[in-house]
């Protein structure tokens, strides 16, 4: 009786440190479209992403006709959004496990810019628009 208590709190125990380590993101928060992880730093627009278990926000908003950076955060990421493509502008590259990498985008034309991780499992867009 006492090794199956033991066994389920250990159970039950693990579960909920793999919740807590996973973070509190929530559905909304990886539909976000507001625009608010888009700034202009010194002539460029950048456009900031979370990479860990996907990207957040999944979708943002840029303007077209700026020069323009991505910039990828990770924190811990060892999952396939450690590695990034955008297909329309030749771009895969592996992601440090924790840091922020820079991608050049130039200038974007108007329309919408999809990305995934290596695998394809884990999509984001910019919506570029006046």
């Amino acid at each position: 009786m006492k090794t199956a208590f033991f066994l389920i709190l250990g159970i039950a125990i693990l579960f909920l440190g793999y919740l807590f380590l996973q973070g509190t993101d929530s559905p909304e928060e990886n539909t976000l479209s507001t625009g608010s992880n888009v700034s202009i730093v010194d002539g460029k627009q950048v456009v900031e992403i979370r990479a860990k278990g996907g990207y957040v926000p999944r979708i943002s908003t840029a303007k077209p006709g700026i020069p323009t950076v991505l910039q990828v955060n990770t924190q811990g990421t060892f999952d396939c959004s450690s590695v990034i493509t955008i297909p329309s502008k030749g771009i895969s590259k592996n992601l440090p496990p924790s840091g922020v990498t820079e991608i050049e985008l130039g200038s974007l034309e108007p329309g919408v810019l999809q990305g995934a991780c290596g695998m394809g499992m884990y999509p984001f867009q910019i919506n570029v628009q006046d």
